[in-house]
């Protein structure tokens, strides 16, 4: 909070005090919480593991929240909370109407936030979601995967290389983005949401505002970098560069973005009457921006057809990689699936047949299969909920069902023109934003990590 201080102290605008007394405050508790805690035992179980993660998040939200709810933006607390909620789990859904006109500190904070949540979902993938199991992401136990091996000694030590990596990409990022034409604030604030696929932009028409080719192009490499594992960057640093290559979801993942590219290409250079070139680059670009949940936009994409809004709204829900700073279902759960489904056709062929299933060379055991399928259970069912309480509140059949499909998967506009690319949230109720906050943080969490607190056998001894 000091950083966003110190920009608008030096810019002369009075939410300076604002940040600084946010300071102060989550300073004071944190240390209070700190010396609280001295000498006590700190060893941590499972149940205490899930605890602490809902308790991070949730709290770190709230406090992000201050600076929106006291600055000059006259926002409710229930849309300082709902900003802040988008930004920590980098979803990208905001409720400032005037973006083009808030002062420079707050631009800064939502960068940030979302920053500091694409780092903290990577750090949460690799050592906290594997050991929970939750939705098949023992898979990447560093001890035994083949993708996340352990290639340091500790967890911490992991943390750190891949929070270095984390910045130097921000860095590259930024660079590239000044290079191309866009000033230097407004190049700081993208590149910190473009490498954590967030989404929240400096103005209200997002990239699209500078009118460069070139950075879009920035923006679609840089989308697609935080779109893969952050540990095999790491591996690849440390003299293994073709592991990335050799992971099957990283092999889908580019697949499938551009065989959709391709697609979005056709619909758009044979519906808008725009040449090839053009086409190309806001197929590319909008097309990836909701692949991976990053929200940026540069055309109403709405009103490019039937096809192309149902393409989008379906991809919403896919994300990238597991261990990157996107979210949705993942790749390596719909890889899981289809393996999983593969052989029981082969069976239903052959009954006498033994056909095992295999995510990267190494067999699909029983229990990876059955925690993908209940995710993806879970995920179907949350997200039906999510729309029925938004349909019950008032909102419309496109703008409940897109906005529980964005909240859920963490990308941020939705469809319609409500909450499409040319809108915001600002107009729904503050119920609706509440639920769609809760739609948020179980997406950002994998789902399982929040609602294994509603199960009564968690909190038996």
């Amino acid at each position: 909070m000091s950083i966003p201080a110190l920009i608008d102290a030096l810019t002369g605008h009075s939410d300076w005090q604002v940040f600084l007394a946010s300071a102060g405050l989550t300073m004071f508790i944190g240390i209070s919480l700190i010396l609280t805690m001295r000498g006590s035992n700190m060893a941590i179980g499972i149940r205490d593991a899930f605890i602490l993660t809902i308790g991070s998040w949730l709290g770190v939200t709230l406090f992000a929240s201050l600076p929106f709810a006291f600055a000059e933006l006259n926002l409710s607390f229930a849309d300082a909370f709902f900003e802040a909620m988008s930004g920590i789990t980098t979803t990208g859904a905001t409720v400032i109407v005037n973006v083009d006109h808030a002062p420079p500190g707050i631009l800064l904070w939502r960068a940030l936030l979302q920053w500091l949540g694409g780092i903290g979902i990577i750090v949460t993938a690799v050592a906290v979601l594997p050991m929970l199991k939750v939705g098949g992401m023992q898979l990447f136990r560093m001890e035994s995967s083949d993708t996340t091996e352990k290639v340091l000694p500790r967890t911490a030590q992991i943390s750190t290389a891949i929070g270095a990596i984390y910045f130097i990409l921000t860095a590259l990022c930024a660079l590239a983005y000044w290079l191309a034409g866009m000033p230097g604030f407004d190049a700081v604030a993208h590149s910190m949401t473009t490498i954590a696929t967030g989404g929240f932009s400096t103005s209200n028409d997002s990239i699209g505002v500078f009118s460069k080719p070139s950075i879009e192009w920035i923006a679609v490499i840089f989308m697609i970098i935080g779109s893969l594992p952050f540990v095999l960057y790491l591996q690849a640093v440390r003299g293994r560069p073709m592991s990335l290559f050799r992971d099957s979801q990283v092999r889908w993942f580019l697949c499938l973005a551009l065989l959709l590219i391709i697609i979005i290409v056709l619909i758009v250079f044979t519906t808008q009457n725009l040449s090839t070139s053009h086409s190309l680059r806001i197929s590319a670009f909008n097309t990836v921006s909701i692949l991976t949940g990053t929200g940026y936009s540069t055309a109403s994409f709405d009103s490019w057809g039937p096809l192309a809004l149902t393409i989008f709204f379906i991809i919403m829900f896919i994300g990238g990689c597991a261990g990157s700073t996107t979210c949705g279902i993942k790749i390596f759960r719909i890889k899981v699936l289809y393996e999983t489904a593969a052989a029981q056709i082969r069976r239903l062929v052959q009954p006498h047949g033994i056909f095992i299933p295999y995510y990267n060379r190494s067999p699909i055991t029983d229990e990876v299969a059955m925690s993908v399928m209940s995710f993806f259970f879970f995920y179907v069912l949350v997200f039906i909920i999510l729309a029925l309480g938004l349909s019950a509140l008032g909102l419309d059949f496109l703008t409940a069902l897109s906005g529980a499909a964005t909240a859920i998967s963490n990308v941020g506009p939705g469809l319609g023109p409500v909450i499409g690319p040319d809108g915001n949230f600002a107009t729904l109720p503050d119920s609706a934003k509440w639920l769609l906050s809760a739609g948020m943080l179980l997406g950002r969490l994998e789902l399982f990590t929040i609602l294994v607190l509603f199960a009564p056998a968690f909190w038996k001894a």
